[in-house]
């Protein structure tokens, strides 16, 4: 058994580049896997490796410029998540693309998962999903919105266009672990929306925290790593990932005429080139003989960005 561990932390890193290295060697040292982000605004990802490989990462992070109060969430997995361990620079440890945002100088008010029924269930409150329309697809809270935006990009335009729908409402907003929310929520707090909350912990925090039998989150919760998808107590959902897009597959998708094992599904068909495709199923193939190797195959690796 793996343990995850999924982090971001905001703070002011002068120099990312600097620290690169040697983050990325102490991981590598330790057996550790996965995706770290860097940037001048601070740390984002998701690691996953043994217990005392994970504390020896943590550690490290912790002791960064401004990041002694790191907080992080912790899952298992009963297989490693991660083809190899990635350490890049980046120019937003989350892409919103909206250079005066800022969690630092002010967020939301923070909902624990356990006032977080209450809060969604009032009638002057809306209950804004800040992920990608594929991670909602599969899962989100009753009555939540859903922007259908590609990326978290597009979220500024999207909330442009529909702010006027909201007026006099109270805004509760969620996503997975909590760092979209950490800038979304600044972002309305500068375009003048008074009372802005966010789920702490996000919905990871969430499905650990709020029995089932209580909850109102309705499906899976998608998450960038080889689980793809975890339900309530964090238990590992049955969907799996297309490895052409990484966006979330289940059982009936892999019977549509669209979907070849590791070369296309519905939701990327018509993104790719017959040349992409050519490559993909070379790539497959490669994984195919890796597996049966026993070995593990970088094509399999996924990306953080949560």
């Amino acid at each position: 058994m793996y343990t995850v561990a999924a982090l971001y932390h905001f703070t002011r890193f002068e120099n990312p580049a600097a620290l690169q290295g040697p983050l990325a060697r102490l991981a590598c040292s330790m057996g550790v896997k996965g995706s770290l982000l860097l940037a001048r605004e601070g740390i984002n990802g998701t690691i996953a490796g043994t217990r005392e490989g994970i504390d020896a990462v943590l550690a490290h992070v912790r002791a960064l410029p401004g990041c002694a109060t790191l907080a992080w969430k912790e899952s298992a997995a009963r297989e490693m998540p991660f083809g190899k361990m990635k350490v890049r620079l980046k120019r937003e440890i989350v892409t919103m693309g909206e250079p005066d945002v800022d969690p630092r100088a002010s967020v939301g008010h923070y909902v624990a998962p356990q006032d977080w029924n209450e809060l969604i269930s009032a009638p002057d409150v809306v209950v804004i999903d800040t992920r990608n329309d594929y991670e909602v697809e599969i899962g989100t809270f009753k009555g939540a919105i859903d922007p259908k935006t590609r990326s978290f990009r597009e979220f500024p335009q999207w909330w442009q266009e529909n702010a006027a729908r909201f007026h006099n409402k109270r805004v509760a907003m969620f996503c997975t672990g909590g760092i979209r929310c950490e800038k979304s929520t600044n972002y309305l707090l500068s375009q003048g929306v008074e009372e802005v909350y966010h789920l702490k912990g996000g919905i990871l925090q969430y499905l650990e925290d709020v029995p089932e039998t209580e909850s109102l989150w309705e499906g899976d919760c998608f998450v960038f790593d080889g689980r793809v998808s975890l339900r309530h107590g964090l238990k590992q959902g049955d969907y799996d990932s297309c490895h052409a897009c990484r966006r979330p597959v289940s059982a009936e998708d892999k019977l549509r005429p669209e979907f070849e094992q590791g070369v296309s599904c519905h939701r990327c068909i018509d993104e790719y080139s017959d040349a992409d495709r050519a490559r993909f199923r070379e790539r497959e193939h490669q994984m195919q003989l890796a597996a049966k190797r026993g070995q593990a195959h970088l094509g399999a690796t996924h990306s953080s960005q949560d």
